[in-house]
């Protein structure tokens, strides 16, 4: 591995398949098959744009997992995968009813990646990482999961390492109230954390942007980003509060979006750059993912940030 500072993340990530055509799933003749998974979404994510990720799961011994660990490491992540022989990896449908409209639909309980362990990741990956990336959907899969994460998040903090929480709420996985307690215990413990307008409303009641920032940067954390999609973010850092608008795009597809922003932000944090730095690469991230169907495919490379603000649309 290059000596340069490195993010680590974990999770699980699960096969994806999706139909090429809008209707119902049931009469979809052909479908695609891909990835997905929030945390892997950021480590691609920053690679593309030139930071060293790593990435930590647990798969099936079956070809869907085989698949997870190919397309992952296929764009540069370092991946440290455990291949579960006795559970399957997970799986994603994703079904567009409408051209504006689609569900996902999850195939991932006793899943390879619920069963995630600290064994699964190496304390010294943690140690020496430059950045800690969690998310709230590892401690919703299994109370082991939440212990894995709870182990690194201690290690992490013991060695000094800078921890990112992205509350990443799945209603599907657990209840509001179920995750409102942990995100409060979790949030503490972070030096940043991300949330949409509603995710943040479940750990700290609701509010206005600017007021859900404030009363997560109280619990401890001294950058909290409020994610709100089409009108933008709001983050505020040491205790400064500051904006962004949203690049305005036509959108294709929204799933991704919020783990391209983060990992926008998170590569510039890891840049020592400003937080007006760090938002405008978070916006611009946001919106590349919207442009194409898919969970991540639509990253940018650093060198493709200033596609969207280019007049010419031919590049000779």
């Amino acid at each position: 591995m290059s000596t340069a500072p490195y993010v680590l993340t974990f999770g699980e990530t699960m096969a994806l398949m999706r139909a090429d055509q809008v209707g119902p799933l049931a009469h979809a003749s052909t479908m695609s098959l891909g990835i997905g998974g929030s945390e892997s979404n950021v480590a691609i994510g920053l690679r593309r744009l030139g930071v060293q990720a790593v990435w930590c799961g647990r798969v099936g011994a079956d070809a869907l997992g085989q698949l997870v660990e190919r397309e992952i490491r296929a764009e540069g992540v370092d991946v440290r995968i455990a291949v579960d022989p006795s559970a399957p990896t997970g799986l994603m449908i994703k079904e567009r009813r409408t051209p504006a409209t689609q569900s996902v639909s999850y195939y991932r309980a006793g899943s390879a990646g619920s069963r995630i362990a600290p064994e699964d990741i190496d304390e010294a990956l943690i140690t020496r990482a430059g950045l800690l990336h969690v998310s709230g959907i590892t401690p919703a899969l299994s109370p082991q999961a939440e212990a894995t994460l709870r182990y690194a998040i201690d290690t992490a903090r013991a060695a000094g390492v800078p921890v990112s929480f992205d509350l990443n709420y799945r209603g599907n996985l657990w209840s509001r109230e179920g995750a409102g307690s942990v995100y409060r215990d979790i949030i503490p413990l972070a030096d940043i954390v991300f949330a949409g307008d509603d995710e943040a409303a479940i750990a700290v009641g609701a509010g206005g942007p600017e007021e859900l920032a404030r009363r997560i940067a109280a619990l401890g954390p001294g950058q909290a980003v409020i994610k709100l999609g089409a009108e933008g973010a709001v983050a505020l850092i040491n205790g400064r509060l500051f904006r962004r608008e949203a690049v305005a795009v036509g959108v294709v597809d929204t799933v991704g979006a919020g783990d391209a922003f983060v990992a926008g932000y998170l590569a510039e944090f890891i840049g020592d750059r400003s937080p007006e730095d760090r938002l405008k690469t978070a916006a611009a991230t946001g919106a590349f993912a919207c442009l194409v169907p898919g969970d991540w495919e639509g990253f940018p490379r650093r060198s493709e940030l200033s596609l969207l603000d280019a007049g010419d649309p031919v590049s000779r």
